[in-house]
């Protein structure tokens, strides 16, 4: 795509912007739509079934695998050039903060791409929570809560200066990212088969997927006609919710894909909500609620912002270019939601949003 006529015509910030507003359409649109959710998921598995939100998240997760990894066949993006692979990644940082997200997002019900999706929906709860978990992300980046997120990061770091490829590291060709997405993919379709999930839903849980793909693509091709240097990155939600809170708090803030991803969840959300009649106000169930969706949404903000990406970024954006401690952030995410879970025993109102 010959991206120079945009460039020229809007300069290269804007342009990140309106990428990330684009890519946060399309996921909130898909997110909303398919009710995609990596909490429900774990909880669900917690309970013991394999049952519609598990498949969801499967076919989600699998299909950012195969568009990423085709782009990559067919030269449209390069994962090695991708911001999460080319600085070193930090293993201790993604056990931890990948616990700690895992058991908040428990408590919050709702990561924080799934609450940014709600808020959009009318559900206070949601707007609570997010704003809590922005604050707390920003705070972990460069407020009072980045020494001890460094100290944490610091304890054990991948070696050579850049992050773990895992399909190097395990000496798979180059089609065998693609070959590993679409087995997952297989998975996911025989569960929702088997769960008698309609083919709206798997098209916009596909979408889902197919948004994170997008915004590897377009951040990277403009990189590729860019005169300053263009991260290349897509949808996540620690640290684009931290830069868009101060962007509109801070006038020397500039635009990036970052400050166009948020809006574009959020208004993608909405529009798809209102056109389903969906839209409809919802507060905290009890004072109890709202106090473990606060401590929650804390323990994201953190966790997220030492696991290096949220439940979207690490464990779908970082896992579809097979960057390693996104993979171990991923894992521990799971562990961590399953373990709060279990420990709760509250599986029926996990399950609810």
């Amino acid at each position: 795509m010959d991206l120079v006529p945009l460039v020229e015509h809007i300069g290269e910030a804007p342009a990140a912007a309106l990428f990330g507003l684009l890519t946060g359409a399309v996921f909130g649109v898909a997110a909303q739509r398919s009710r995609f959710c990596l909490r429900a998921a774990t909880v669900e598995f917690a309970s013991g079934r394999l049952g519609d939100k598990v498949a969801v998240w499967l076919l989600t997760f699998s299909t950012a695998v195969v568009w990423v990894q085709a782009a990559q066949m067919l030269d449209l993006m390069d994962s090695a050039d991708a911001r999460m692979m080319a600085v070193p990644g930090s293993w201790s940082g993604a056990i931890l903060g990948g616990l700690m997200f895992g058991g908040g997002m428990v408590l919050a019900r709702g990561c924080s791409g799934r609450l940014l999706v709600l808020a959009a929906t009318g559900n206070l709860r949601s707007v609570v929570s997010g704003l809590i978990f922005a604050v707390i992300a920003q705070m972990s980046l460069s407020g009072l809560l980045s020494p001890a997120r460094d100290w944490l990061a610091g304890l054990w770091i991948t070696e050579g200066g850049r992050n773990l490829d895992l399909l190097a590291a395990l000496g798979l060709p180059k089609a065998g990212g693609l070959v590993l997405g679409l087995a997952t993919a297989a998975l996911a379709l025989v569960l929702a088969q088997r769960n008698r999930i309609g083919a709206a839903r798997l098209v916009f849980a596909s979408g889902v997927g197919f948004a994170v793909a997008l915004g590897w693509a377009l951040t990277y091709a403009l990189s590729q006609v860019s005169f300053d240097p263009v991260q290349i990155e897509s949808a996540t939600f620690t640290g684009p919710s931290a830069h868009t809170l101060m962007f509109f708090l801070d006038r020397n803030a500039v635009l990036e894909f970052d400050i166009g991803l948020v809006p574009g969840v959020f208004i993608g959300a909405m529009l798809a909500a209102a056109l389903a009649g969906e839209m409809k106000l919802q507060a905290f169930d009890s004072p109890s609620t709202m106090r473990k969706a606060m401590i929650g949404a804390a323990l994201m903000g953190f966790g997220g912002m030492l696991a290096g990406g949220c439940a979207i970024g690490a464990g779908v954006t970082g896992g579809s270019i097979f960057t390693g401690t996104a993979w171990a952030a991923l894992f521990c995410m799971w562990a961590g939601a399953v373990a709060t879970s279990m420990l709760t025993r509250d599986h029926a109102e996990s399950l609810r949003v």
